[in-house]
């Protein structure tokens, strides 16, 4: 599995089709850094149409969920995204990141995504971008997996109304700081007023 990471300006976000294999990878401050997505089997609600979703610049408290269009060049549909958790990791999950981790701490951001279209989303994946205390990037751009921290795309069975699988995102901060909240700012709107959800 590849991995990197920079110290830089914060990234956005991206929600991106992608092939069910994960690496991971870190990029400048002009670029977004793309992370993805672990599976699990879990049924929700009946399909919710895209009308129905969570309007740009939506403040949403963690365990709260937000209902977002997805668009892609061949996957188009509506899905549910939930912020379960953002919880801080030991600075010993980054020893494969090796000297480029020095001075900044993992956070974890725990996702639950749900297919609510009904329609073939398989092999998808979210990344959300990690927020300061002052709603701001960390100034850290990171993604990849841990030991406590894997990601993977989307399942195969990811295409039916209801199906679900849960994910880690990988986020960090410099040491002392802290990751706070979650952003979601993939198109529609939402690359000027994201998602966000706050601790």
């Amino acid at each position: 599995m590849k991995h990197a990471l920079f110290i830089a300006a914060a990234a956005g976000l991206l929600l991106s089709g992608c092939g069910s294999e994960t690496t991971g990878t870190a990029a400048p401050a002009s670029t977004t850094a793309a992370t993805t997505t672990t599976t699990s089997s879990e049924t929700s609600s009946a399909a919710v149409p895209a009308g129905d979703a969570t309007a740009p610049g939506t403040k949403l408290k963690v365990g709260a969920r937000a209902v977002l269009p997805y668009a892609a060049t061949d996957k188009n549909g509506t899905i549910a995204v939930t912020v379960t958790a953002i919880e801080p990791g030991a600075k010993e999950d980054l020893a494969k990141f090796g000297d480029k981790a020095k001075g900044i701490t993992p956070f974890y951001l725990r996702v639950r995504v749900e297919n609510l279209s009904g329609t073939d989303l398989r092999y998808t994946s979210v990344a959300l971008r990690g927020l300061g205390a002052d709603g701001k990037g960390t100034g850290v751009i990171i993604s990849g997996d841990t030991p406590k921290c894997d990601s993977t795309s989307a399942p195969k069975t990811f295409t039916t109304a209801g199906a679900s699988y849960e994910t880690c995102v990988l986020t960090a901060a410099p040491d002392g700081s802290k990751v706070a909240a979650a952003e979601y700012n993939r198109g529609d709107g939402y690359d000027k007023s994201p998602v966000i959800w706050e601790s």
